[in-house]
């Protein structure tokens, strides 16, 4: 199995799509400027395509939860859930909550 960290986009990762995403800012610019964007069209499909790749990366991978993380929303919810049931009136069995139990029981 892969290791966490190459599921989570780290904020160097995160400034380098950044410094992609400005170059290729400043070439569409650049190109526009001489009058031939056009004229570089393979160029900029392939500059699109690295930008587009790692934008894919970086949406997918900022929202990823390691096991952890996971683990925790779970629980968090769990909590939620029951503290949601309590407030309606939806009580859970005496099995579930032996400290609810009357003594001698």
């Amino acid at each position: 199995m892969s290791d966490d960290k190459d599921q989570v986009y780290g904020p160097e990762r995160a400034e380098r799509l950044v410094a992609l995403l400005r170059a290729l800012a400043e070439r569409i610019q650049e190109l526009d400027r001489a009058g031939r964007l056009l004229d570089a069209a393979a160029d900029l499909q392939r500059l699109l395509g690295n930008v587009r790749s790692e934008l894919f990366h970086y949406e997918v991978r900022s929202t990823y939860d390691t096991p952890e993380v996971a683990e925790s929303r779970r629980i968090v919810e769990e909590a939620e859930r029951r503290g949601a049931e309590l407030a309606d009136g939806v009580e859970e069995p005496d099995g579930d909550e032996p400290w609810r139990r009357p003594l001698g029981q």
